[in-house]
């Protein structure tokens, strides 16, 4: 389904200089194209792999860290500026002639062909966006290693990534004439990055009147910057603002409802753009995906949620409202070492008969059960709204009409499909010779199931991002098919999800860095040449950076480590590798099992998107053409790791500018909503990097500021993490 936009242009512009039809990426994308300007530059190589290099070493040792702070990728496209014009300024203006074999053309570079242009600079960005996320496949190594004791040592590490991360990469150019070409799919995120570049390379500021998007943009930014110091580091309860249980610290409910840390964010405020960001800008997703998001987390989390709570619906009064792992029955959270036989991490059925059965708070029910709904809902969903446009794909029609900027990416030589079908087949193959070559015991086919996760779901989540800017993640799908194939064998259970969980991901990524590069008019072989080159790179450089520090850093990954090295993200991963590979989901769902009514939803949301379709067929003017289940089914899965505060808070903004300024000022909501939103998030992102590096980073965190505006929130039920609302006897509650 191709979603609804209400037009509000009003015929700002000429009528003879074609555009395109969504006014969401004519307020950001440029309509117009030089040809000639020089993409694949030294200067570009220069600092596109020295930012991956340093994201990619820095993310990798944050990742291990706690607390922890990440380099964004909008900093390192705000530090490329600078850099970039400086390299324009200062190298030399010389052209070099390389002498290649006779049979090929003579190739010249030259060191300085202008000034440092907006396709370089995008470039850059789509580089860095490749290294600033460890990879996935890094937590099962490293689980292996620290607690399985597998080592497999540096070579099969790298294979393991680049397999997973460029199998990925292979799918994402396959999908291009689906996800990238129509107009219709605009990927909001790229509009905000779109933007700021446009910002900053001023293309069309000299005609502008009143105040420039760039001037507006600096000053958005230090004014972000300086307000951070509030809600980050003086007045953090601007940030946990949970002013309802200030006033009842310790009465549960209260704190369940209205708490920010983790509670349902019924209190609605927060002054801190960290906090309204979590779920994606609310200035860049578009109002009716706001909707449908808000709406699905209303009904589940602020209706059925409380009534199925304070009911003791499948014991959840006696556990947090939002827990972050399951429980046993003494309401205590699973100690997972309790049923397995030391040594050799097997489930010992005696001791986990005599301890306790896996109990789930409210939240992991409620992602349980909407995840197993939308695992079909998005594909029901694509085959009916998608259907005609898949087949005609499929046959090498055009999927919709060309608007302007496929029409000027037409004179660039597109990048052939085999060239992605061979890298997703050359590098998969990799992957599966790791696997056999250093003898890991995990069968060929599991990989090859594996990877048919994201061939099946890389479109119909593709989809939902391309329009609303939210992501669809299979984790639970792939946890739940690992436990039952592989039940007992964890780490073929985390090899599994590796390649299932990471490679949609990487794929997802990869598309919207390639429809980032149509909106720019970079040739898609100069992106292909981009792409490939940083992720190799970046695999190389965290493997080494993993290496390094396992191999210097002394109590590494434990509790009481010097540095905070302790590793959370390990920690979550392997308890999830003993849940799902070694006392698997069948205890969990299967037959006898108190949460096997959740398996049900599977057939629900294969049937929700089905009456929807068939009555705006019959009503083609209906307003029900505006719904999309999968939109609505996946807002309340991002719980956990957001709370309630990150929707309410997000919706409350997304309401002042995507529907009240949008309806009322187009003009202005046009010029500057989208900087405005990047300025927000550059502004506050270098803030706490700032503050991380200076404050806290350098004296291991003590560095702090003790009054009661920072201590107020912590205080309360909310701030120590929550309570159950009925307390449990020695003896459980089973």
């Amino acid at each position: 389904m191709v979603p609804y936009y209400p037009s509000y242009f009003d015929g700002e512009l000429e009528e003879e200089e074609e555009d395109s039809p969504y006014p969401e990426v004519r307020a950001s994308v440029s309509n117009i194209d030089d040809p000639e300007m020089p993409v694949l530059t030294v200067r570009m190589w220069i600092l596109g792999l020295t930012l991956c290099v340093v994201a990619a070493s820095a993310n990798t040792f944050f990742n291990f860290r706690f607390p922890a702070q990440f380099i964004a990728p909008t900093v390192l496209l705000l530090i490329a500026h600078p850099c970039g014009k400086f390299l324009a300024y200062s190298m030399p203006i010389n052209v070099y002639t390389l002498r290649l074999p006779l049979w090929l053309n003579r190739y010249e570079i030259n060191l300085n062909p202008g000034p440092f242009n907006i396709k370089e600079h995008v470039l850059i960005y789509i580089m860095t966006n490749v290294s600033v996320f460890p990879a996935y496949a890094m937590n099962a190594v490293v689980v292996a290693d620290l607690y399985y004791g597998i080592r497999r040592g540096f070579g099969f590490n790298i294979l393991v990534v680049l397999g997973n991360q460029l199998a990925g990469f292979g799918i994402a150019g396959i999908c291009r004439r689906f996800l990238v070409w129509p107009a219709s799919l605009i990927w909001p995120q790229n509009l905000v990055a779109c933007t700021l570049l446009n910002t900053l390379h001023a293309e069309d500021e000299e005609q502008s009147q009143g105040m420039t998007r760039y001037r507006f943009f600096l000053y958005v930014s230090i004014v972000a910057f300086f307000y951070v110091f509030l809600p980050g580091f003086l007045f953090q309860a601007l940030s946990v603002f949970s002013w309802v249980c200030w006033f009842k610290p310790n009465n549960v409910p209260i704190n369940q409802l209205f708490g920010v840390q983790s509670g349902l964010g019924m209190g609605i405020l927060t002054f801190d753009w960290n906090q309204i960001n979590f779920l994606g800008s609310p200035l860049m997703v578009p109002w009716w995906a706001e909707v449908h998001i808000m709406i699905g987390f209303v009904i589940m989390y602020w209706i059925i949620g409380p009534i199925l709570y304070y009911t003791n619906f499948w014991h959840f009064a006696h556990l947090p409202m939002l827990g972050s792992q399951p429980y046993d029955r003494y309401g205590k959270r699973y100690n997972v070492t309790r049923v397995l036989f030391p040594g050799n991490h097997t489930l010992n059925q005696e001791a986990y008969s005599t301890y306790s059965h896996l109990y789930l708070p409210l939240n992991y029910a409620f992602t349980y059960l909407l995840s197993f709904a939308l695992c079909t809902c998005v594909l029901v969903h694509t085959a009916l709204y998608h259907g005609p446009a898949l087949i005609s794909g499929l046959k090498r029609a055009k999927v919709e009409d060309d608007d302007v900027h496929a029409k000027l990416m037409r004179y660039y030589p597109e990048v052939p499909d085999w060239w992605y079908a061979l890298v997703f087949s050359f590098f998969f193959v990799m992957g599966l010779l790791a696997i056999a070559l250093f003898h890991t015991g995990v069968p060929i086919w599991s990989l090859l199931v594996g990877v048919t996760l994201p061939l099946l779901y890389v479109l119909p989540a593709g989809f939902v991002y391309a329009y609303t800017g939210q992501s669809v993640s299979i984790n639970v799908i792939s946890e739940v098919l690992a436990g039952v194939l592989f039940n007992g064998k964890p780490f073929t259970n985390m090899m599994f999800k590796a390649y299932s969980v990471q490679t949609i991901v990487v794929a997802i990524n990869f598309i919207q860095d390639l429809k980032l590069g149509h909106y720019i008019k970079v040739p898609p072989r100069a992106t292909f040449t981009a792409q490939i080159v940083a992720t190799m790179l970046t695999a190389v450089v965290q493997v080494a950076t993993q290496a390094w520090l396992f191999s210097h850093v002394p109590d590494i990954c434990s509790a009481n480590q010097r540095d905070h090295l302790t590793c959370p993200q390990t920690s979550v991963y392997y308890s999830a590798s003993v849940i799902w590979g070694v006392i698997g989901p069948t205890r969990q769902f299967g037959p006898g099992a108190l949460y096997k009514p959740e398996l049900y939803a599977v057939l629900f949301g294969a049937l929700l998107p089905i009456p929807f379709w068939l009555w705006q067929r019959r009503y083609p003017k209906t307003i029900l053409k505006t719904i999309s289940m999968p939109v609505l089914v996946n807002g309340p899965v991002l719980i956990p790791p957001a709370v309630g505060i990150h929707f309410s808070s997000w919706f409350v903004v997304a309401f002042i500018f995507q529907y009240l300024v949008r309806r009322r000022n187009f003009r202005w909501w046009s010029k500057f909503n989208y900087i405005l939103s990047s300025a927000l998030d550059s502004g506050t992102l270098i803030s706490l990097l700032f503050i991380f590096l200076t404050l806290q980073f350098p004296k291991g965190g003590r560095i702090s500021v003790n009054w009661w505006g920072n201590k107020v929130f912590a205080d309360t039920v909310d701030g120590r993490g929550g309570a159950a609302l009925l307390l449990t006897g020695p003896e459980g509650f089973d």
